[in-house]
């Protein structure tokens, strides 16, 4: 669960969007954001619908719809909604083509299809996207603002291209009133956060204040709005021409502003730590701003990444600040316009170019650098910047995705020497990409030795394999051997079988250490002399542990070996080769102090080898734990119940000791079988046992000493603990 942290004043970073705080939260956080947002909104809107060619009214119908409708019903609560600079050049063609009163109807046309595309639930595909894609799209989005916004800082207008604004920083004529007031509010931005206490105040509402009352006595270009807003309302009407291009022209504002506002959606979500976006939902929302838009002779509705990061970075916590800001926008255009246009462009210039540069972060580049993400990334951000956004993602995607294939595709070739052979060690993935390099390196094998062909692999497609097999069986034939020894999966045996790869597994750095040798040795296929220590499979098994096992675990092992053992467990268990403590108990070398007998007994008549174990473990290692482990289908307990023990053997005298557990065995019911039911008894008495040793007494007595009792069924591979008081079970895991 993320912790709350204290709200940043700039969308670089994160901030914290918590639960709403009921009407106090909402006036303290999101009315300020909501009026930052607004005087954005205002002059991007106005200047949206001029370069479109569009009546300025319907940039300003657009930023209301979508604050009010989408901010009412959106997935994505703190995304700002309204006309977006990225639909520019497609709205500008349609309206050549249709012209406007159409293009109103295409909108609301696009909207529905919006709607049908949320309640397809295909939003979702949208957090697919790699996050060096994500993080690129939002650098090359603000460098695009920030270049944009240069220019009218420097007293001139922003273009719609990125080349054109880089083209006016040389060829705008300096206004040195606007660069006055622009470089006062990038001041005010980034000095306003160091003041004391100043927090609950956003930095671009102070900035934007200042600005307008240093440049009142300025001669600076301000917010224009028109003189009758209402006058220029155009409603929609059915388009004229070829039915074909009508679909094409509705699917094209509808697909590219589904892109547009997802991609926006996943960007906020990285710059807050409020709760994620629900995209299906969102596009709902947004089809239905469109529709709404449509209807009352708005520009197309998209999420807008500027607007959406200037409301995280101002303090937004809920979906109100963006209703609110489609409210001021309606209120102010209708009634307050005159005080608007007090406000000069360049400081909304000035807001913009710090939002714009902070979303490109120095820190995120140098972490996907460290994680070789930095080259999707890198496409993602010039492709934004030079082509448009949707082009950028798609080019960065590839790339992304290219990475991934190799990554996916890599394998590791390590082959060497051995003394009666070669081995070739394989991790990773094999597929055919791949399998050229591998094929090379087997070739360079002499001929007629014997060679281990050792894989560690996830997946293993059918041309890797039929290349392995065909190299397999053109050295055989010359008089080699190979021998293919699959330690992680069997990809090899299956493909052998006509199985298909369907899918990769997980590796699992370990195998062998709970696999029996059974499962992993197998015998040469060419004759070996008897005496050979290889056949030895506990041989085979230590050679095993040198080669992969050891240098894994020898840090630990030099650790212990340094400070000596200080196990917090005794373990006694049976000596029965299936009850593995390490094993059940996940623990690794210097955890469990273990003693093992035959039917896990602790003896009360003083024992040697086992009292000497149990007073050592409690006097000079000062565990704290005592545990007691009986198994399922235990030989001893066998043994007790059918009498088959020879009187006078050392076993049968051992077996003595079960005598009390038969009587504790004899007062119970359980549904367990007999045996069974006779090892769980035998654990509950072997704990009242412990307690006839003195320091085991004086040590639980003084609470510095617990006793468990454990019973490990083998064939469910289940722990339970066992209950002493009514010599019943306890599901470790419910």
């Amino acid at each position: 669960m993320n912790r709350p942290r204290p709200n940043k004043s700039h969308a670089g970073e994160h901030t914290t969007a918590g639960p709403p705080g009921g009407l106090a939260a909402v006036l303290r956080h999101d009315l300020p954001a909501s009026v930052v947002v607004f005087l954005i909104a205002v002059p991007l809107s106005l200047g949206i619908a001029a370069a479109t060619g569009a009546p300025l009214m319907a940039g300003l119908i657009s930023a209301v719809v979508g604050g009010v409708v989408a901010g009412a019903l959106a997935g994505a609560p703190l995304q700002v909604s309204g006309p977006a600079a990225g639909m520019v050049v497609i709205t500008a063609g349609i309206i050549a083509e249709y012209g406007w009163a159409a293009t109103a109807a295409i909108t609301l046309a696009a909207g529905l299809v919006q709607i049908v595309f949320g309640l397809s639930r295909i939003g979702r595909a949208a957090l697919s996207l790699s996050p060096a894609v994500v993080h690129g799209m939002l650098a090359g989005i603000g460098l695009s603002i920030a270049l944009g916004q240069v220019a009218v800082v420097l007293g001139g207008t922003a273009a719609t291209s990125v080349f054109d604004n880089l083209a006016r920083l040389f060829t705008t004529d300096v206004r040195w009133s606007a660069l006055l007031v622009g470089m006062l509010t990038v001041a005010a931005l980034l000095l306003w956060p160091r003041v004391p206490r100043a927090a609950f105040v956003p930095a671009p509402l102070v900035a934007v204040l200042i600005a307008t009352l240093a440049a009142l006595g300025l001669d600076v270009a301000r917010v224009d709005l028109p003189g009758d807003p209402l006058g220029q309302v155009v409603l929609p009407q059915m388009p004229s021409g070829s039915f074909a291009g009508i679909v094409f022209a509705v699917l094209t504002v509808a697909v590219v502003a589904s892109v547009e506002s997802l991609l926006s959606a996943v960007a906020v979500d990285k710059l807050h730590d409020g709760p994620r976006a629900d995209l299906d939902r969102e596009l709902i929302a947004q089809g239905a701003a469109n529709a709404v838009a449509g209807a009352l002779g708005g520009l197309p509705v998209t999420g807008v990444i500027a607007r959406s990061s200037t409301n995280v970075a101002a303090g937004a916590r809920t979906r109100a600040s963006t209703v609110l800001h489609g409210v001021w926008i309606a209120v102010f255009v209708l009634a307050l316009g005159s005080v608007l246009e007090l406000i000069p462009l360049a400081a909304l210039a000035g807001v913009l170019l710090v939002v714009g540069a902070r979303l490109v972060s120095v820190r995120r580049m140098r972490a996907l650098w460290r994680h070789g993400e930095f080259a999707a990334y890198a496409v993602t951000v010039v492709g934004v910047v030079a082509l448009g956004l949707v082009e950028g993602v798609l080019l960065g995607v590839a790339v992304a995705a290219l990475r991934s294939l190799h990554r996916l595709t890599r394998s590791s070739v390590r082959i060497e020497p051995e003394a009666d052979g070669w081995r070739v060690v394989i991790r990773g993935s094999l597929v055919f990409l791949g399998a050229g390099r591998l094929v090379r390196g087997l070739r360079a094998i002499p001929l007629g030795q014997r060679v281990v062909l050792e894989l560690h692999i996830d997946f293993l497609d059918h041309g890797a394999y039929e290349a392995i097999d065909d190299w397999r069986v053109g050295y055989e034939r010359l008089g080699g051997h190979v021998e293919v020894d699959e330690v992680h999966d069997t990809w090899f045996s299956k493909a052998t079988k006509g199985i298909p790869a369907l899918r990769k597994t997980p590796l699992s750095p370990l195998p062998r250490w709970f696999a029996p040798w059974s499962h992993w040795q197998r015998r040469h296929a060419v004759t070996l002399p008897r005496q050979r220590m290889d056949v030895d499979p506990m041989i085979r098994g230590m050679r095993e542990f040198e080669r992969t096992t050891a240098p894994l675990v020898r840090p630990f092992l030099s650790e212990l070996a340094a400070r000596g053992q200080r196990p917090r467990q005794l373990f006694i268990t049976c000596a029965d080769s299936r009850v593995v403590p390490n094993l059940i108990t996940t623990s690794g070398p210097g955890d469990l102090f273990c003693v093992r007998n035959i039917g896990n007994l602790v003896p009360m008549d003083g024992e040697d080898s086992v009292g000497a174990a149990i007073e050592y473990a409690v006097e000079v290692l000062n565990v704290g734990t005592i545990a007691v482990c009986g198994h399922s289908d235990c030989g001893a307990m066998k043994a007790v119940v059918h009498g088959s023990t020879r009187p006078g053997t050392r076993l049968h005298a051992w077996l003595k000791g079960v005598e009390p557990s038969l009587v504790r065995f004899h007062a119970t019911e359980s549904d367990l079988p007999v045996v069974d039911r006779l090892a769980v008894a035998n654990v509950a008495q072997q704990l009242d046992n412990l307690l006839t040793y003195p320091s085991v007494r004086e040590a639980v007595t003084t609470r510095s000493l617990r006793l468990v009792g454990m019973y490990f069924d083998i064939s469910a591979a289940r722990v339970y603990l066992v209950d002493p008081e009514r010599d019943g079970l306890e599901p470790v895991c419910v």
